[in-house]
């Protein structure tokens, strides 16, 4: 009898990508039932490059509309409800060239909660692991890098915030009600960190300065009735961005930082560059009706998904099995911060009991049972599968090894270098 057993990946079978890019240009018309979306890519030979190698690219739910190389109409391509390969390449692929694709994707059908979706009539994406394909055809894996500069159309009435990673460059008026924003993130990072937000939203926001005396903006967006319960997630973004300053010299590195909250999200919150999405019960809180646990689990989750702008965004991993490169690494980060935040040697104390009881409670079961695997798995058929206490928070102990065994000062050295050479990159947990 014949099976379709799932496709396995392996880590020791990693190639680098043929093909990467430069610079994405993304133009996005919203429409719940029609959204267009064009891109523009500047497409370099990859690490792996092999002369006359077609450029791979993934899509899933989306209808093909346009394909242009270097501002011809291409026809040599192959189209699969999962890829589309583009065949004939200039120069056989060798120098850079210019691929501009038109799809359409439907987001309020998009139930899957990956790539685009509608939640209470508002846009919103999650692209980590594998959503960005759902969006547009791209070369969907963590180590292509690249810089986006993102325009963002809707009708002004039914959108009237439109958001995306990166800085803000300009904003327009268009005609039949319509409107713009252009966002631009000068940062290169994979397309597991997009995103965009669009809808009728309302913010809180604040004004800081940060360690080199430059001028922050902090935003956090939610629907209009939960405004009164976002002052405990800005206290706590305002206190991560000043630790993370004073314990590892990191600075926000945007003009602005944005936090949104949507109560229709499948993962705690997402680090997206500069936009963080996160499920409404990390970001809401009152005295009223919110437990000191709320409280505390709100200041835990913002200064993690903060804390992943350097831990994850700026060094990102080369592939998903490189997954507590960057989780491990950023949970022992805001366990730390917890731990200062609660102001006394007896209170860290505390915050490590609280720690390592969580391990031994879900961590131990896991590593005692048929789901056993290491902090970075050798082999997985479902990358989701493998966001796991094991990862997240057997990687921290990992981590936190390391500064047992180098001190503070030693550790803090580690980090820097580690920086100093990676900042930019996809890198490996060897790295």
């Amino acid at each position: 009898m014949k099976t379709d057993l799932p496709q396995s990946f392996r880590r020791l079978e990693y190639r680098a990508p043929n093909y990467t890019f430069s610079q994405v240009d993304l133009d996005i018309a919203l429409d719940p039932a029609r959204t267009i979306v064009k891109s523009r890519l500047e497409v370099l030979p990859g690490a792996g490059h092999e002369a006359g190698t077609p450029l791979l690219l993934q899509g899933h739910e989306l209808e093909f509309v346009s394909l242009r190389i270097n501002g011809e109409a291409h026809r040599q391509f192959e189209l699969t409800p999962e890829t589309l390969t583009i065949h004939a390449l200039p120069n056989e692929g060798k120098q850079a060239f210019i691929v501009e694709i038109i799809c359409v994707c439907v987001p309020e059908k998009n139930t899957s909660l990956m790539g685009l979706y509608v939640s209470n009539g508002n846009f919103f994406t999650q692209c980590e692991a594998e959503g960005f394909r759902k969006i547009t055809y791209f070369l969907d894996r963590p180590d292509v890098m690249a810089r986006y500069r993102v325009t963002l159309r809707a009708r002004e009435a039914e959108c009237p915030v439109l958001l995306s990673n990166g800085n803000l460059i300009s904003t327009e008026k268009l005609p039949n009600g319509w409107h713009s924003a252009v966002w631009e993130d000068p940062f290169p990072k994979p397309s597991y960190l997009f995103a965009l937000v669009a809808g009728k939203l309302e913010c809180i926001e604040e004004t800081i300065t940060t360690s080199s005396g430059a001028q922050k903006l902090l935003q956090i967006w939610v629907e209009p009735h939960d405004l009164k319960k976002t002052r405990h997630a800005m206290d706590s973004l305002i206190a991560s961005i000043h630790w993370d300053e004073k314990r590892y010299g990191l600075e926000l590195d945007l003009e602005r930082f944005m936090i949104v909250a949507v109560s229709d999200f499948n993962m705690g919150a997402m680090e997206n560059k500069g936009l963080n999405v996160f499920n409404t019960k990390f970001v809401l809180a009152q005295p009223e009706t919110a437990t000191d646990a709320d409280f505390a689990n709100i200041e835990s989750v913002v200064a993690h998904e903060y804390f992943h702008n350097w831990t994850g965004n700026r060094v990102t991993c080369r592939d998903w099995f490189q997954l507590s490169l960057k989780e491990g690494l950023t949970v022992f980060r805001d366990q730390e911060f917890s731990a200062d935040q609660m102001g006394s040697e007896s209170g860290r104390a505390v915050k490590r009991i609280e720690d390592v009881r969580l391990l031994r409670q879900l961590q131990f079961p896991e590593d005692a049972g048929p789901m056993a695997h290491p902090i970075r798995p050798d082999e997985y058929q479902e990358i989701n599968n493998f966001y796991t206490v094991t990862v997240y928070e057997k990687g921290a102990e990992v981590v936190r090894m390391y500064q047992t065994l180098l001190g503070l000062e030693g550790f803090r050295k580690g980090m820097d270098l580690y920086f100093k050479r990676h900042d930019g990159q996809a890198v490996t947990c060897d790295d």
